[in-house]
């Protein structure tokens, strides 16, 4: 999965091979809103309604594809004019309807993936923005301990997708997850 930044929404390719960018006004083209799902579910134990929260990994690290150094970090969002950038590489059909369905003001968390300590760098909101750092970096482990003990008790993790749908770069979360996760920047590690 190449994670650097690209278009939202999504267009087809254009003349070269290439993806083009399309205008974002905030609502999506009829063709992307006609091809989109009407409704997501965010988690199996939530009711099914569009997420308004997110989970969006990209790599920190350099990483050839095809010739083309896929890294893009939470470092290199913040160094972007404006702080925004477009989402891209998204070929996953799943992950690319959930990109499709975000809207403007939306917020995702920023995931590092594919790296030595993977995990929760920061925060943004979508057609991506940077938003700021984590107070402190949430590593996957640290994340997998909680979604593991919430199996047993019913917790907010118990159900989230960065466990049950490993591969897809761009995940719905519910507010329960995201708030919890948020939760996780005051506290101590685990």
């Amino acid at each position: 999965i190449t994670n650097s930044l690209l278009a939202f929404p999504i267009s087809d390719k254009g003349p070269a091979g290439k993806r083009t960018k399309t205008k974002n006004t905030g609502e999506a083209s009829a063709d992307v809103e006609n091809s989109s799902p009407q409704k997501i579910v965010a988690s199996k134990n939530c009711e099914t309604s569009l997420s308004s929260y997110w989970l969006m990994k990209s790599e920190p690290e350099s990483r050839l594809e095809r010739g083309v150094d896929v890294k893009f970090s939470i470092e290199d969002l913040k160094a972007q004019p404006k702080q925004t950038a477009c989402w891209d590489g998204v070929r996953n059909y799943q992950a690319r309807n959930f990109l499709r369905a975000m809207r403007l003001e939306e917020k995702a968390f920023f995931y590092h993936s594919n790296c030595k300590e993977p995990g929760i760098a920061g925060l943004m909101k979508v057609d991506v923005q940077f938003v700021r750092m984590m107070k402190r970096f949430i590593p996957l482990a640290e994340l997998k301990t909680h979604h593991q003990a919430h199996k047993a008790t019913g917790g907010p993790l118990k159900s989230m997708a960065l466990f049950t749908r490993q591969r897809l770069s761009v995940q719905p979360l519910t507010q329960e997850e995201f708030d919890f996760i948020l939760s996780l920047e005051e506290k101590e590690p685990s």
